[in-house]
């Protein structure tokens, strides 16, 4: 079991991941809407298998990011304020309050507390279908981090460069250019011409140049070599799980439409849209 303390507000979100013993897992501020969501899930699938083994305090019990939360399945506890602000006093040391802070709190809390807080339950059966749909969209995503935490490892034995030219390995830059160079002799030999048409290819329309020109420069990095056939093995490696983490990416992107579209049949969407900073799922 893993505990999580999120402080909202109206535009993100402060994480903060415990385990049971009290030990820090990871801290993030997030985004609102479903591109927060969607780092949620990538955030918490490193640390836990289900998301029955995830419980959340949150000091709200409405909302479409809490529907989020619990229509993904995780154990959502709403923390009331004045509890909140109770266990606050008894275990804040010293300094000004803050989002961050809040959010260790609050994971704190549901870790030695939770039996004292309400589960969120889930709403009606049409929100039971939606359940459906975003715990796949879940699973997908967690899925998708897996397979980049493979892929990095991969690439730290043979291929290092790249892994300077890419931060995010499962963004499209990385996997069209990856698709055309599995191995550094062919990444280093990339014109930048043949970059910008990658680029292109993935559906990057913006600062091409600029974008090309950084990621040859990372490319041709010196490094040290791998022996021939340990790096023709990894390249295809790395091309199987450019392809794999594409599927992914198409459809964790057609799972959030139909989630748009299945949130738009939800009787309350226009007073959950009318609040600000809220889109059509979150």
């Amino acid at each position: 079991m893993i505990f999580v303390g999120n402080d909202w507000a109206e535009d993100h979100h402060d994480v903060y991941v415990m385990d049971q013993a009290g030990e820090k897992l990871a801290a993030k501020r997030l985004g609102e809407g479903i591109e927060g969501i969607r780092a949620f899930h990538a955030l918490l699938g490193t640390h836990a298998e289900d998301p029955t083994q995830v419980r959340v305090g949150i000091e709200t019990d409405r909302g479409l990011w809490v529907n989020a939360l619990v229509a993904a399945g995780y154990l959502v506890h709403a923390i009331n304020p004045r509890a909140a602000a109770r266990y606050r006093d008894r275990h804040h040391v010293g300094g000004a309050k803050s989002d961050a802070g809040d959010a260790k709190m609050l994971a704190d809390l549901v870790r030695t507390d939770a039996h004292n807080h309400r589960l969120v339950a889930g709403d009606s059966a049409q929100v039971e279908g939606v359940k459906v749909i975003a715990r796949a969209h879940q699973n997908l995503i967690w899925s998708r981090a897996r397979e980049t935490n493979r892929l990095r490892s991969a690439l730290r034995e043979y291929y290092p460069a790249a892994l300077v030219a890419f931060e995010d390995l499962d963004d499209r830059d990385a996997l069209t250019v990856l698709g055309r160079a599995p191995d550094p002799e062919t990444g280093a030999r990339l014109t930048l011409s043949q970059i910008t048409a990658a680029l292109r290819a993935g559906g990057r329309r913006r600062y091409l140049e600029a974008t090309a020109e950084r990621i040859q420069h990372a490319l041709r990095t010196e490094q040290l070599a791998a022996p021939l056939p340990v790096v023709q093995s990894y390249a295809a490696s790395t091309k199987a799980l450019v392809g794999l983490l594409a599927a992914f990416n198409t459809q964790i992107a057609d799972l959030e439409t139909q989630l748009n579209q299945s949130f738009e049949q939800h009787p309350d969407a226009d007073i959950y849209l009318s609040l600000p900073g809220l889109s059509d799922i979150l």
